[in-house]
């Protein structure tokens, strides 16, 4: 395999404690500003599903709650595999806001790492 790009993104769940909609939010912002169109020109890549997106989401609180399927469906291609480690930021608020699903003051800040890489 060789590695075609490397991207890192953050996502913040402001309200709720929400591990996994933060590392969705740090997927997604990972791949909204990208285009790889050197996948088919320079790669090769006639089929999406040639391509292996390797992600990695560190979050602050409790790795092994992530839902991992949840933040791969972020992922539009590819033959897709992720690693939850800990990680990222936990900062308070300083006020909790029950209606919008608080229970603490807690917010969340994920950070993701997506490499895609190609066959040889």
């Amino acid at each position: 395999m060789r590695r075609f790009i490397v991207e890192i993104g953050m996502g913040i769940d402001l309200h709720g404690q929400d591990a996994t909609k933060a590392a969705q939010r740090a997927v997604r912002n990972a791949v909204e500003h990208n285009s790889l169109p050197g996948l088919r020109e320079v790669g090769g890549i006639t089929d999406p599903s040639q391509m292996i997106v390797e992600v990695t989401i560190a979050v602050p609180v409790a790795p092994e709650q992530v839902n991992t399927s949840a933040v791969l469906e972020m992922l539009p291609y590819g033959d897709k595999s992720i690693r939850v480690v800990s990680g990222g930021m936990l900062v308070s608020s300083g006020s909790v806001i029950k209606e919008l699903g608080d229970t603490s003051d807690a917010i969340i800040v994920a950070n993701a790492c997506i490499t895609v890489s190609v066959p040889d």
